[in-house]
Parts: C-alpha cells; structure tokens; sequence
C-alpha cells in the first residue's frame, strides 16, 4: 500500500464545523464591545514572545539577542507611565524588592531593590557584597517620556458634526509625522472606587481610536512647494467620531463635576471605561497621551532595523535595565562587586526634566544618600557621602542621531555615526553633553576590553546642539558623567528607526560597565 502523507490523514479524519452565519464581531474581533483589549495584529509585525512560528525567536533575533524583549517592551509601552509598569515587572520577576520613599528601608550588602515616583520615574540598584560606606556608584540613567500630543484638561469639542479631541504638544516631536497615522489613548487614569478611595490604573486603547486628516492637495495646491506647514493650535485636533442624533451617551453622563462633563466626550469615556471595566461615571480624572497603534517591528532587507515609535528613549532604557537584571542575576554576580550598581529612568527629558519626576529633581542623589546611610554601622569617617559621589561614574544613555544618507551634509564631516556600528560618544566644548577627555577615555576603555565598538559625535559649528540629563546630574552634585547614545534615524518622528546590532552593543556594553568598571576607575587617578 502506497504510504498515506499527513495531509491525507487529515483529510480522512476531517469533520467540517457547523456553519455559523459570520457577523462583524467574529470577523472583525477588534470591533466587540464585550472584549475591548483584542486588536487585530498583522502577523508579520509580532514580537519574539508570539507563539505563531513565522514569528520565532530565531528570526526576530538569535538566543543571544534582547531585540526580541526590546520589541515586546516598546510594545507594552505606548506612554511613560506603561514603561515604568513593565519595567517594575519585570525588576520583581527578577527577584528585585520594591521600596517605598515614604518608607524607612532595610538594606543588605548583596541586595537588589528598586522604587518608583509618579509611576514614571524609576530607580533601580543592586548592593555589591564588598560594599562599605564610601564606595562609589556605578549609573546608567536614561527617560521614559517621548515627544507626543496629551489631552487638554477640557479635551472635548466639536466642529461640522464631529466629534474632535483637543492635544496639546509635548516636546519637541516632528508633528507633520501625526498626519494620517491610526491613533488612540493610553495613560492613566484616577477611578472612585466601591468603598469610597480612589484608584491609580492605567489604560491603553490598542484599537484605532483617533486621526487626524491631512488636507486634500486639491484644496492645497501649493502644498508640495510651500511645504506642509500645519498650524499646531487649529489643524493637529484629532477626529473620534461623527456626532450623530443619539444623545444616550450624554444623558447617561451623571456627573456633577461641570469640568468633568467639559473634560472628555462621553464616547471617549465610555471607551476608557469599557477597558478598565468601571462605570463612566467613576472616572474623576485622567492624564492621557495620544498614541501610534501600528506596533514595533522589524524591517529592512535583511530585517537589520527596528521600526518604532518611542525609540528615543526607550531603547536606552530598556538596554540599561536588562543589563543591571543580567548582571546580578546570580548571587555570586555581586560577590566581589565594591560598589553599588544603579538605573534610574526619569520623565520629562524632553520638556526640560524640570518635574519632581525628572531628573532636576534630587530622587536620584537622594536615593544614592539613603542607601550609603543604611549601610552604615557606627563611625565611617568624615565625608563619607561626598566621597561616595566623587568615585561614582554615570552613564547618560539617550539615543544619537545617526548619519542621514540622503543628508549627509548636516554632520560634521569627520563624526558621522553610522548604525550598525556601535555605541556613539557624545561630545560637545560648550558642555551640552556633560563627556570629557577622562569619561570618555573610561568608557570606551570598557569597550576596548569586551571587544565592543564605539563611535564619536560632534555638533557642526553652524549647528546648535541638543542636550540629555548628563549635564542635570553631573552638575546636581559633582558626578563624573559620559554622554552615549545608540545611533538613530527620524528621532523624534511618530516611527524612528535604528541599528538591532546597536541595541545588543548597547545591551553588551553596559552590561560590561556594570560588571567591569570597578577594576577600571582604580587604575587611573587624575586628583591626588
């Protein structure tokens, strides 16, 4: 008998499922009402932690790689206060132990611990077994927000029977790139609660919710030549809906706080409550980001990029953090370690870091102060805190602007970082990037002993020069700091791109700081 291929068995055992009569919601899950967080993906956009094999981990990036986790992280974090969500879960699976500030700690040599503030900011640090009072720290710090569009507090308007959503403009994004894109929410919200209390929950709308519509270049002709230069009070309002005859929505709206009533469309709420699964009513306040559904992917010819929105900064954050996870993951990891290694991810770079939750504020020098007063036992001497900042070392990981092959002349001509070609140094004379002779040297001596590559950039002099929160912290107490970044194009675009290889270098790179920077600093003395 001929041999029966699996097909055919198959085929021989198949039984046809009843036939059900297709409706919209079946066809179309991210439609339902009754199961708002489905959305439909196209397959080939998925991240390494989908199970469909087209989407395996050996083609999203090999076992050595995080440009899988990388992918899933940028995708849970669709706002500030989501990145610092995924960022404390994944501290606690490690075996991390969360610490409150209004609380009084009990640290131990060889401890991991970490604590947010504002569910946007977050400080993570491990304890080296040979630490003693005095010692240094060992930080990479980088932020959580982007450039993007927040609702106003009185959100809701409308105009020609629709129903548009009022933004205002946070940092300094590439506006033009919100045009025509598939938007939505996400953020947090404050929800009343059964029992009278208040809860801190955060939403996220993984649906196309919102767009905002360019205008037809028949009524524009000029557009082409003039450039698109939108007006941002008047044409960047995002369109949620047609208003039609149905006023259920707003006679349900029960709220007796007038501004409420003014904050958010009764259809938006809804929405936001359907996620939540809460009453309308119980929402009293929200803080809200616009947001770009289409999710984080590989792209390329040779799948070599990553495609994204929220690149810068996020990929630095995540790269610092997986590094600290890694590089005490076993106890015997911080055996020897004499200095206490940190993250810390602060909100508000792109608007200054002026915030309680940014790095002007003192969290981080504050946390590094508590935790060598902890460790005290009886007299250490004098100056034993200011000793410890002076033989600490910070590491600014904010993501560099790569060469523009189509823009070639906006660099200078002998700093061009390229993608795929390592970690880029930041330097600048009029201290924009806080990198000097002696950090620099520091850092890409790391590099030199791991094998890892590096790049310099510098400003053109006819150019003006960006800046990061090396020089907030290296000035707040008196740290030694290096400016770096990953090389990147369309920075602050609704969807940048940059280098995979650079976010393993970055991940190897730090990961090395961390486990080798001790052995390092001790061999050169530039005071004393």
């Amino acid at each position: 008998m001929a041999a029966i291929s699996r097909l055919q068995l198959q085929l021989l055992h198949f039984t046809p499922p009843p036939f059900k009569s297709p409706s919209i919601f079946s066809r179309f899950p991210h439609f339902s009402r009754t199961s708002p967080r489905r959305f439909f993906t196209p397959r080939p956009l998925c991240s390494v932690s989908d199970s469909t094999p087209q989407n395996s981990s050996s083609e999203v990036a090999s076992s050595s790689s995080i440009v899988g986790d990388l992918l899933d992280y940028l995708n849970e974090s669709w706002t500030q206060f989501h990145a610092t969500a995924e960022a404390k879960r994944q501290l606690v699976a490690a075996g991390f132990h969360l610490l409150n500030e209004d609380e009084e700690w009990d640290l131990k040599p060889g401890g991991c611990y970490f604590f947010t503030r504002n569910m946007s900011c977050l400080v993570a640090f491990s304890i080296g077994e040979k630490y003693v009072p005095g010692n240094g720290f060992h930080v990479i710090a980088a932020h959580t927000d982007s450039p993007c569009l927040k609702l106003k507090p009185k959100s809701s308007s409308n105009k020609c029977n629709c129903l548009m959503v009022n933004v205002q403009t946070y940092g300094g994004g590439l506006w033009h790139t919100w045009f025509d894109r598939d938007l939505s929410v996400a953020g947090r919200v404050i929800v009343r609660g059964g029992d009278g209390s208040f809860l801190h929950k955060l939403v996220k709308v993984r649906r196309p919710l919102l767009r905002i519509p360019t205008l037809a270049i028949h009524l524009d002709r000029t557009v082409n030549q003039d450039g698109f230069k939108p007006n941002l009070e008047s044409h960047l309002i995002p369109l949620l809906a047609t208003k039609t005859e149905d006023n259920s929505l707003e006679s349900k709206d029960k709220s007796n706080d007038s501004f409420l009533k003014d904050a958010l469309h009764p259809l938006l709420k809804q929405v936001i409550s359907e996620e939540l699964c809460c009453s309308a009513d119980d929402i009293v306040s929200f803080e809200l980001n616009v947001c770009d559904t289409q999710p984080s992917c590989l792209g390329g010819g040779n799948e070599e990029f990553i495609l994204s929105g929220r690149l810068d900064n996020l990929a630095s954050s995540y790269c610092a953090l997986r590094a600290l996870i890694d590089s005490c993951e076993s106890p015997s990891n911080l055996k020897n370690e004499q200095a206490v290694r940190m993250v810390a991810l602060f909100d508000n770079e792109e608007v200054g870091s002026g915030s309680i939750q940014g790095a002007g504020a003192p969290t981080m020098f504050q946390a590094m102060r508590r935790i060598a007063s902890d460790l005290t036992q009886g007299y250490v001497g004098e100056g034993a805190f200011e000793r410890a900042f002076r033989q600490s070392f910070l590491v600014s990981a904010d993501m560099a602007h790569g060469v523009h092959p189509n823009f070639t002349d906006k660099h200078e001509e002998h700093h061009r970082p390229e993608m795929q070609k390592g970690l880029v140094i930041k330097h600048n004379a009029n201290q924009r990037y806080a990198t000097s002779g002696v950090t620099a040297f520091l850092f890409r001596e790391v590099g030199r002993i791991h094998n890892l590559p590096t790049q310099d950039f510098v400003v053109r002099n006819d150019m003006g020069c960006g800046s990061t929160i090396g020089p907030i912290l290296a000035s707040g107490v008196g740290i030694r700091t290096v400016d770096c970044g990953i090389p990147q194009l369309s920075m602050h675009s609704i969807r940048e791109i940059c280098g995979k290889e650079d976010v393993d270098t970055a991940y190897k790179y730090f990961k090395a700081f961390y486990q080798t920077f001790s052995s390092i600093d001790r061999k050169l003395k530039v005071d004393g």
